[in-house]
């Protein structure tokens, strides 16, 4: 078998992403070799499922199985099969965010790693102004459900981990962020008009960012491309798929068929141009923060 093209590890940030390379590497060997799931599953003792969410990245690896999956692929070269084991061990390797594993649920822990690596986020917010771009006192507000000042060591823990989250903003690669909020967001003072007054003035400081795009729709535009928010992720990996990410109570729905993609992206862009433009946006928020 002719070598295969090993990804760059070094340009994915975390577990997540290395996750999901190795996953995709995987499916690509399997499907070259012309292996069923349901044969390979057989070779390491585990469920045909189990093998489709290694291909996909949401499980962690064993050694042992990605050793045996390689052998049976016929991947018999040293740097190839070293190079897997790589991945396999950082992969399994904790994220920063290990320690808030008590207070974060299972499907957004996903969420904060493929956050970290993403190159391009997009998202769009009904309800609240994106974590990504939240004051303390504003987080603490929506996590209290509405006491800015609470000192509960819960809610303390989760805005320690919001406020940690938004440190890719002004790392050295920072991803792009184009953030499209409905002006309703604009008028739930959560925590009192003090808050939202700093908040307000929190959004005007990141708009003068390079890579940071907000825009708000209008109330007689509102509603119109997207019923729901959703956050577009994409990468400069190219071994990690684009997403969309869409949030539930109990839940989140990660979507990487093209079709998917379509839907969600097409939204996107009509809610764009729904949208007041950057500066209209910048003229919108100065004037809320003087009503307050």
């Amino acid at each position: 078998m002719a070598p295969i093209d090993l990804p760059g590890s070094e340009q994915a940030t975390g577990p997540t992403a290395r996750r999901m390379i190795l996953g995709t590497q995987l499916r690509r060997l399997r499907e070259k070799a012309g292996i069923t799931r349901a044969k390979a599953a057989w070779e390491i003792r585990a469920s045909e499922s189990k093998i489709s969410r290694m291909e996909l990245g949401r499980v962690g690896f064993k050694e042992r199985d990605v050793t045996d999956l390689l052998t049976m692929y016929g991947v018999h070269d040293p740097a190839e099969r070293e190079w897997a084991v790589k991945m396999v061990k950082e992969s399994n390797q904790p994220g920063w965010w290990h320690p808030y594993n008590d207070l974060v649920p299972g499907w957004f822990d996903n969420y904060i790693g493929l956050e970290e690596a993403a190159s391009r986020i997009r998202t769009y917010e009904l309800m609240f102004v994106p974590g990504l771009l939240q004051t303390e006192r504003y987080a603490r507000a929506v996590i209290s459900h509405g006491d800015p000042d609470s000192r509960d060591e819960g809610v303390e823990r989760k805005v320690g981990l919001r406020m940690r989250r938004q440190k890719l903003l002004s790392g050295p690669k920072p991803p792009r962020l184009w953030a499209v909020l409905d002006e309703a967001v604009l008028e739930r003072p959560f925590g009192g008009a003090a808050v939202l007054k700093q908040q307000i003035s929190h959004l005007l400081e990141l708009i003068e960012l390079p890579n940071i795009t907000i825009q708000v729709i209008p109330f007689d535009m509102s509603g119109f491309a997207a019923e729901s928010a959703f956050s577009l992720l994409q990468f400069a990996e190219p071994d990690l798929p684009n997403i969309a990410y869409v949030e539930h109570l109990n839940g989140a729905q990660y979507l990487e068929k093209p079709e998917d993609l379509e839907v969600y992206g097409r939204a996107f862009d009509r809610l764009a141009v729904d949208a007041e433009t950057p500066d209209r946006t910048r003229q919108m928020l100065l004037k809320k923060r003087e009503e307050l």
